[in-house]
């Protein structure tokens, strides 16, 4: 059972204060007048840029706020996976549905994000960070009082929904509200945020399941979001600026569908065809993506070549930086996702470990990827994208060490002897993911911010997902017979390649990175 999981800018952007009641708004008069074009244009002109009012920038409690409200959504992508079981068991969902409480979550927050940024960008991102929080607060609630397993299938879709909403405004408002080596260090941050918050989902997750407080069991996995999600908008509305473009952009909607097409044709076949059986509707899926993808680059192209704001900016993908970061961020996140379930996997089906000791087993990689991200501000200042070249590196030993303990001697494979190989491989993550997030936004004009985070989102949680599925199929599909053993060390073969990607990817990036 599978489980989940430009055109040059001609002014700077301006935020208003968040006490501002008095922010310019879409299509007002000095909205019409800041500006020189549409906001997105690629023109001569340059995309319009920011609101009136006073600067603002983004101080620490701000930051901390817009980090609370990322790392509830990253959390929950995979702190579900070790409730899983126990989920089964309560509501006799059966492996189908199963695979639907997790896809469902994960499929609607891919499709969404660059939607989320672009809603960001035109209505403003406090305001769609306030939103994003208070539905993931009532979705969460739902998916915590859920009847049956279709109704919980149905709140965990609509929880993906409201994390797509929330994402993209954390890293369009960093990106929006600070600058120079204030951001370097904020977006390192976020990048932290993110690996640790995986990690710490499957070791709270089991955590929580056996604790099982108050009779809830599993459903305190979802429950715990309420109260957090409510706080991050209480303090969204006293510490975090609000910005946005000044001209609204209308939404894109060819380009939203053919993106949602896109993925859903990738993503859907990939995660729920092994539990269906393979039946032909998923080949039929697999074999439209192709097409898709296509017509949605070749809409996007002459929507920009038009005038128009596409939903995902041509030009936007020809700044070197982040066309290279997202080409990183493929194998990154595919094999972290992957890495992730089959390990969860192996050790509760294969070692016969609970949810709470298969957690805990995880624990040396949160600590070896926390260390290096802690690190990785003042390394990435000194070494730039060497950094990252040196994480894929020690990412590769760290995945070799575990493959090898586990072809030596599997009968006695435990988590004291994993601990060495999944504590490099967490080093060496940290010292990937943290720039990342950098690297990739590091030449993304303000007034595209949202845009760009959501593309840069987009692709995490595709990546997520897509290794996920891909790994966690492979996995599956061969331990029967393979034997769990090789069919382990065949995955982490598999995500060892991808840390020579990387490495060679790395090689291509500026070695100063802003």
């Amino acid at each position: 059972m599978a489980r989940r999981i430009v055109g040059p800018v001609t002014q700077p952007l301006t935020v208003a204060p968040a006490s501002s009641r008095a922010a310019t708004t879409p299509g007002s008069a000095a909205a019409r007048t800041s500006g020189t074009g549409p906001a997105g244009s690629t023109g001569p002109a340059g995309p319009a840029t920011g609101s009136t009012g006073p600067a603002a920038t983004l101080g620490t409690a701000g930051l901390v706020t817009v980090l609370l409200g990322a790392f509830l959504p990253m959390l929950d992508f995979f702190i579900v996976n070790v409730a899983l079981p126990t989920i089964d068991h309560d509501l006799a969902a059966g492996p189908a549905v199963l695979e639907l409480v997790a896809a469902g979550y994960g499929i609607a927050f891919a499709v969404l994000l660059v939607l989320g940024g672009r809603l960001g960008d035109s209505y403003g991102r406090r305001r769609l960070f306030v939103i994003g929080a208070v539905a993931f607060a009532l979705t969460s609630l739902a998916c915590g009082l859920a009847p049956g397993a279709w109704s919980l299938v149905a709140a965990r879709a609509a929880q993906g929904a409201s994390a797509a909403l929330l994402i993209p405004q954390v890293l369009g408002t960093i990106t929006a509200a600070t600058e120079g080596a204030r951001r370097g260090r904020a977006l390192s941050v976020y990048g932290a945020v993110g690996g640790i918050s995986v990690v710490i989902g499957q070791v709270l997750g089991g955590m929580l399941v056996a604790a099982d407080l108050f009779g809830t069991g599993w459903r305190s996995v979802f429950l715990l979001n309420v109260p957090f999600a409510l706080l991050a908008v209480v303090l969204a509305v006293r510490y975090v600026p609000e910005s946005r473009s000044t001209t609204a952009a209308r939404v894109d909607v060819p380009g939203t569908v053919l993106l949602t097409a896109t993925l859903l044709s990738l993503l859907v076949p990939l995660m729920e065809g092994r539990a269906a059986g393979w039946p032909l509707w998923s080949w039929v899926l697999l074999a439209l993506f192709p097409v898709f993808a296509v017509a949605f680059g070749v809409v996007e192209r002459r929507a920009e070549q038009r005038g128009d704001t596409p939903l995902v900016p041509p030009s936007l993908l020809r700044i070197p930086e982040m066309r290279r970061g997202l080409g990183i961020a493929l194998p990154y996140f595919a094999g972290f996702g992957g890495f992730m379930f089959v390990i969860a996997v192996a050790l509760q089906q294969g070692l016969r470990l609970g949810p709470v000791a298969a957690g805990w087993a995880l624990v040396p990689m949160a600590v070896g990827y926390f260390s290096a991200s802690l690190a990785g501000p003042r390394l990435i200042g000194r070494w730039g994208s060497r950094v990252l070249s040196a994480g894929a590196v020690v990412q590769a030993a760290g995945l070799a060490t575990l493959a090898l303990t586990v072809l030596a001697d599997w009968s006695h494979f435990s988590p004291l002897r994993m601990a060495p190989g999944v504590a490099l491989a967490g080093i060496g993550q940290g010292l990937i993911g943290t720039p990342l997030f950098r690297v990739v936004l590091a030449k993304v004009p303000a007034a595209r911010a949202g845009v760009g985070s959501g593309v840069l989102a987009t692709g995490q949680q595709s990546s997520l997902a897509l290794g996920v599925a891909t790994l966690g199929t492979l996995y599956l599909s061969l331990s029967p017979v393979l034997g769990m053993d090789r069919a382990l060390a065949l995955c982490l073969g598999i995500q060892l390649l991808g840390s020579f990607t990387i490495l060679y990817l790395t090689t291509r990036l500026p070695r100063s990175i802003g």
